[in-house]
């Protein structure tokens, strides 16, 4: 596929970077001290999820603040050694004007910007948990970082590696290029779907900006 966008939208985990063993680590923690079952907690999708619905799925209503709270620091503690880059990540960035990317993450504001810090990623715009009332498969996080941008969503595209990440973006109206970092292809459905990021490409041509993803 080959396209030229006015932006590139990433989602964080699991797309630009991996804290996947962070996060197994600090929920399976969590878990335990909130006395759920295993069997509970694997009926609940983590991935590509606010850590708020997570939350809400697992415990009482009345505890949610206080468990929401408990997971957050748990994570935010962990991301020191537990975040690395995954392939093409740093390669594509470099590639970008600074005005033409941002990251939409279904963290909180201060567990995504700590995980791309420590993997040594400056965004120039970050749309977190905390910017937005519903997440994603909702258009919402989307919707919103195409207006922070000041460009039309039907000119942006969109990477993801997780299925309600990629929902939010069709539903956005964007073009969607799925990631099988985390999932397998045939659970992605998206305009196309490569490897990693290591299978794109970004140049600066005098008609704008072109980028290629090779399936």
């Amino acid at each position: 596929m080959k396209i030229s966008p006015d932006a590139l939208l990433f989602d964080n985990d699991g797309t630009l970077l991996s804290s996947m063993e962070s996060v197994v680590r600090c929920w399976t923690a969590w878990a335990r001290e909130y006395g759920i079952t295993e069997e509970e907690f694997a009926a609940v999708e983590l991935h590509g999820r606010p850590a708020a619905e997570i939350v809400a799925d697992l415990v009482p209503a009345a505890r949610v603040p206080e468990a929401l709270a408990r997971i957050e620091r748990l994570e935010v503690e962990d991301v020191a050694g537990g975040v690395h880059l995954l392939p093409g990540t740093a390669e594509l960035l470099r590639a970008l004007p600074r005005e033409s990317w941002a990251v939409v993450t279904s963290a909180t504001r201060e567990l995504g910007e700590a995980r791309l810090r420590e993997a040594g990623i400056d965004a120039p715009l970050v749309i977190a948990a905390d910017d937005i009332t519903r997440g994603k498969p909702d258009p919402e996080p989307y919707l919103l970082a195409a207006r922070k941008l000041g460009v039309d969503p039907a000119r942006c595209v969109v990477f993801e590696d997780a299925p309600a990440g990629l929902e939010a973006g069709r539903r956005a109206g964007m073009t969607t290029v799925g990631l099988a970092t985390t999932h397998t292809r045939d659970e992605l459905a998206a305009d196309v779907v490569v490897g990693s990021l290591a299978d794109v490409t970004a140049q600066v041509t005098a008609g704008g900006l072109q980028i290629t993803a090779e399936d």
